[in-house]
């Protein structure tokens, strides 16, 4: 039974490896191309964005803030001036959560940050869930430059499924050796 479970373990180490390595935590970026849909937004959806702003973050910012967020099917939600300082938005280490409509979605898939301003701001992360998609959140962890589009884009194309790596990794890790007890 040992020779078993020393033979499984060493072939799930190869999937294993190979697995981890294409898993890679995607890091903001700047997206120049990145253009808004300006699409009316009638029989909208509703979408909570939990936005936590960093620890390492301006005491607080007054800089104009707007979100973009959507799916891989073209689907753009655009919430415009979330900021507003005499409320204290966006103060370190705070989270501030906002009920923002937009046409329904699949999925989310993608979220990018518009600052213009002097203040600077750092989120950590900004966590999006609607009536059609499961909770999804973006770590951020950097400074947002200004004036320009940046965050988080995890789209695949809308007719390739982009699966999680963290579910490959899960099945390899977990179920195989649990096949292993079968052998």
């Amino acid at each position: 039974m040992e020779w078993k479970i020393i033979v499984t373990s060493f072939f799930l180490a190869i999937p294993l490896g190979i697995v981890m390595a294409n898993s890679v935590v995607p890091q903001p970026q700047s997206n120049a191309s990145f253009t808004l849909n300006y699409i009316e937004n009638v029989g909208s959806c509703s979408f909570t964005v939990v936005i936590t702003t960093s620890c390492s973050s301006t005491s607080y910012t007054r800089d104009q803030i707007s979100l973009a967020f959507g799916d891989a099917y073209g689907n753009q939600v655009y919430a415009p001036r979330l900021d507003d300082p005499s409320t204290g938005t966006f103060e370190r280490c705070s989270s501030d959560t906002f009920q923002v409509k937009g046409p329904c979605t699949y999925q989310i898939c993608y979220a990018y940050f518009y600052r213009s301003g002097y203040d600077g701001w750092k989120p950590e992360s900004v966590t999006i869930s609607g009536y059609n998609t499961r909770a999804v959140t973006f770590f951020i962890r950097t400074f947002i430059p200004a004036d320009t589009w940046y965050g988080v884009n995890l789209c695949s194309s809308a007719s390739s499924g982009h699966q999680n790596p963290v579910i490959k990794w899960f099945s390899y890790a977990f179920v195989g050796p649990l096949f292993a007890v079968f052998l």
